[in-house]
């Protein structure tokens, strides 16, 4: 299923995407997508439900933010091979984990602002993983079966803010607009393989990234567990994995989003988003 909600901001409706691309309203059925939505026995609840029989969602609403209920959105830095190249930075030996706060999360086309006194604003097209279940200590054989589904994330991130104030990596990650998310959750039963997804990402129309998470240093499972042996992952949080190369801090020169950039960017099987970008107090 690819689930999402839609409507205006703060007043989002529950829906699925059909397969002809139709919304579809859930509202009947739950009265939000939420993290106990995200449960295993609620989601085999909801796919017994025929989309054509639903609702159909007349025009094209705002797609908002997939679910809500997000209590965690844990990422994971130089996760690629060949960004870790394009960075000249070495192969981490155990996954670099940082925070993005909540505040910063917007719906998949919602704009982006550059922060106030942003020199450096970047772009990072990512795989979202969304816990579905309690992950406390697991092995990594079993990771998966706690993932609910899978996402696209933009990983929008301050390169001045991250790496030239001290080096803290939360501080140029988490600024608002920074955390886009959707268009929907694909829940993982449709996901064969998380580690064989093309991803693409373009500024004003010129493909800037291009990967796939076949070159993830440290895969969808493997984190899992990693982050389970620190923290227990309750569901709704979500894990963003990393980013292929193209980012906008390794171009020589530095290239960096300005007022009036257009960012697409998306993920096989997961959909696609879309940004303007302002500037702060635009």
């Amino acid at each position: 299923m690819k689930l999402l909600r839609y409507g205006p901001n703060g007043f989002e409706k529950p829906g699925l995407l059909d397969a002809d691309g139709n919304i579809r309203d859930l509202s009947g059925i739950v009265s939000d997508i939420d993290s106990s939505v995200l449960a295993p026995k609620r989601l085999a609840h909801l796919r017994k439900f025929d989309p054509a029989k639903l609702p159909l969602v007349k025009g094209k609403p705002r797609l908002g933010v997939p679910y809500v209920g997000i209590g965690k959105f844990v990422a994971i830095g130089l996760n690629y091979s060949d960004h870790a190249a394009e960075s000249n930075m070495p192969i981490p030996s155990e996954p670099i984990v940082f925070n993005k706060w909540t505040t910063c999360i917007t719906g998949p086309n919602d704009g982006i602002v550059i922060p106030k006194n942003s020199q450096k604003t970047d772009w990072e097209v990512e795989l979202g993983v969304v816990i579905g279940t309690k992950a406390q200590y697991v092995d990594e054989r079993d990771a998966l079966k706690h993932v609910a589904g899978y996402c696209v994330v933009n990983d929008v991130s301050e390169r001045n803010f991250q790496l030239e104030r001290g080096s803290q990596w939360d501080r140029g990650k988490g600024c608002d607009t920074f955390g886009p998310i959707g268009p929907y959750l694909v829940t993982a039963d449709e996901i064969a393989d998380p580690q064989n997804l093309a991803m693409w990402l373009d500024v004003n129309g010129e493909r800037m990234q291009t990967g796939n998470t076949r070159t993830m240093i440290f895969g969808v499972a493997y984190l899992v567990a990693y982050l389970s042996q620190f923290m227990t992952l309750l569901p709704g949080d979500i894990i963003t994995t990393g980013t292929p190369p193209g980012v906008g801090m390794a171009m020589k020169p530095p290239r960096f989003l300005r007022p009036g950039d257009e960012v697409r960017l998306g993920i096989a099987g997961l959909g696609e988003q879309r940004q303007k970008v302002t500037a702060y107090g635009q």
